[in-house]
């Protein structure tokens, strides 16, 4: 009988590592990282251009998801959406425009240099239904049955528990409300060494 392995690794410990890969995907997303980024992993993920079309240059550039939420399901007019790990909005921004002037969008993140891009792209596309605010992913500053949808991307995977993150993200879903996540998967169980290794979880 196999037991699981639990990482030796802190929540805090992997919160300052994601933290700083994250700023520096803010402030250099040309850098070059172990993940695409920018309009060449849209692209790769899928997203039609017409979704993206008119979302600041600055938001696409650092957008580091892993897969595509809006192929899961649509997002409707006057719907209350939840993003988490917005990182620097590229998710938030397309969400924004798909809820209209009537839906409402928040975007949640703990990396300070994602959340200033986030909303200095907001501004640029006055876009007023959409807010972007501090937050774990694992611990959401908003009430029960709050969301229409919740959409991530690329999050899920950094998390040390997964069962106990799902069940926040279900928390603050409306009845019927919709998960729509974008995320690694993998089929193998991963060998402990792996599990140790920080580097492997912040990306």
């Amino acid at each position: 009988m196999s037991t699981h392995h639990v990482p030796k690794i802190s929540q805090a410990e992997l919160r300052v590592e994601i933290k700083k890969e994250y700023a520096n995907v803010a402030l250099d997303p040309t850098k070059g990282y172990h993940f695409h980024t920018g309009r060449r992993l849209a692209g790769i993920l899928g997203y039609d251009e017409a979704l993206y079309a008119g979302v600041p240059e600055a938001n696409i550039a650092s957008f580091a998801g892993t897969g595509n939420p809006f192929a899961l399901g649509p997002i409707n007019p006057g719907e209350t959406v939840v993003d988490i790990g917005s990182g620097a909005g590229f998710d938030s921004l397309i969400a924004s425009r798909l809820v209209g002037p009537a839906g409402r969008v928040i975007g949640f993140d703990m990396t300070d240099e994602m959340l200033k891009k986030a909303r200095a792209g907001a501004a640029a596309m006055g876009a007023a239904n959409v807010e972007f605010r501090e937050g774990l992913a694992e611990a959401l500053p908003l009430p029960d049955d709050f969301a229409d949808v919740v959409i991530s991307n690329g999050v899920l995977n950094m998390m040390l528990d997964k069962a106990a993150t799902l069940a926040e993200w279900r928390r603050i879903l409306k009845p019927g409300g919709r998960l729509q996540v974008g995320d690694i998967l993998v089929e193998r169980e991963v060998p402990a060494d792996a599990l140790d290794d920080i580097s492997l979880w912040t990306g």
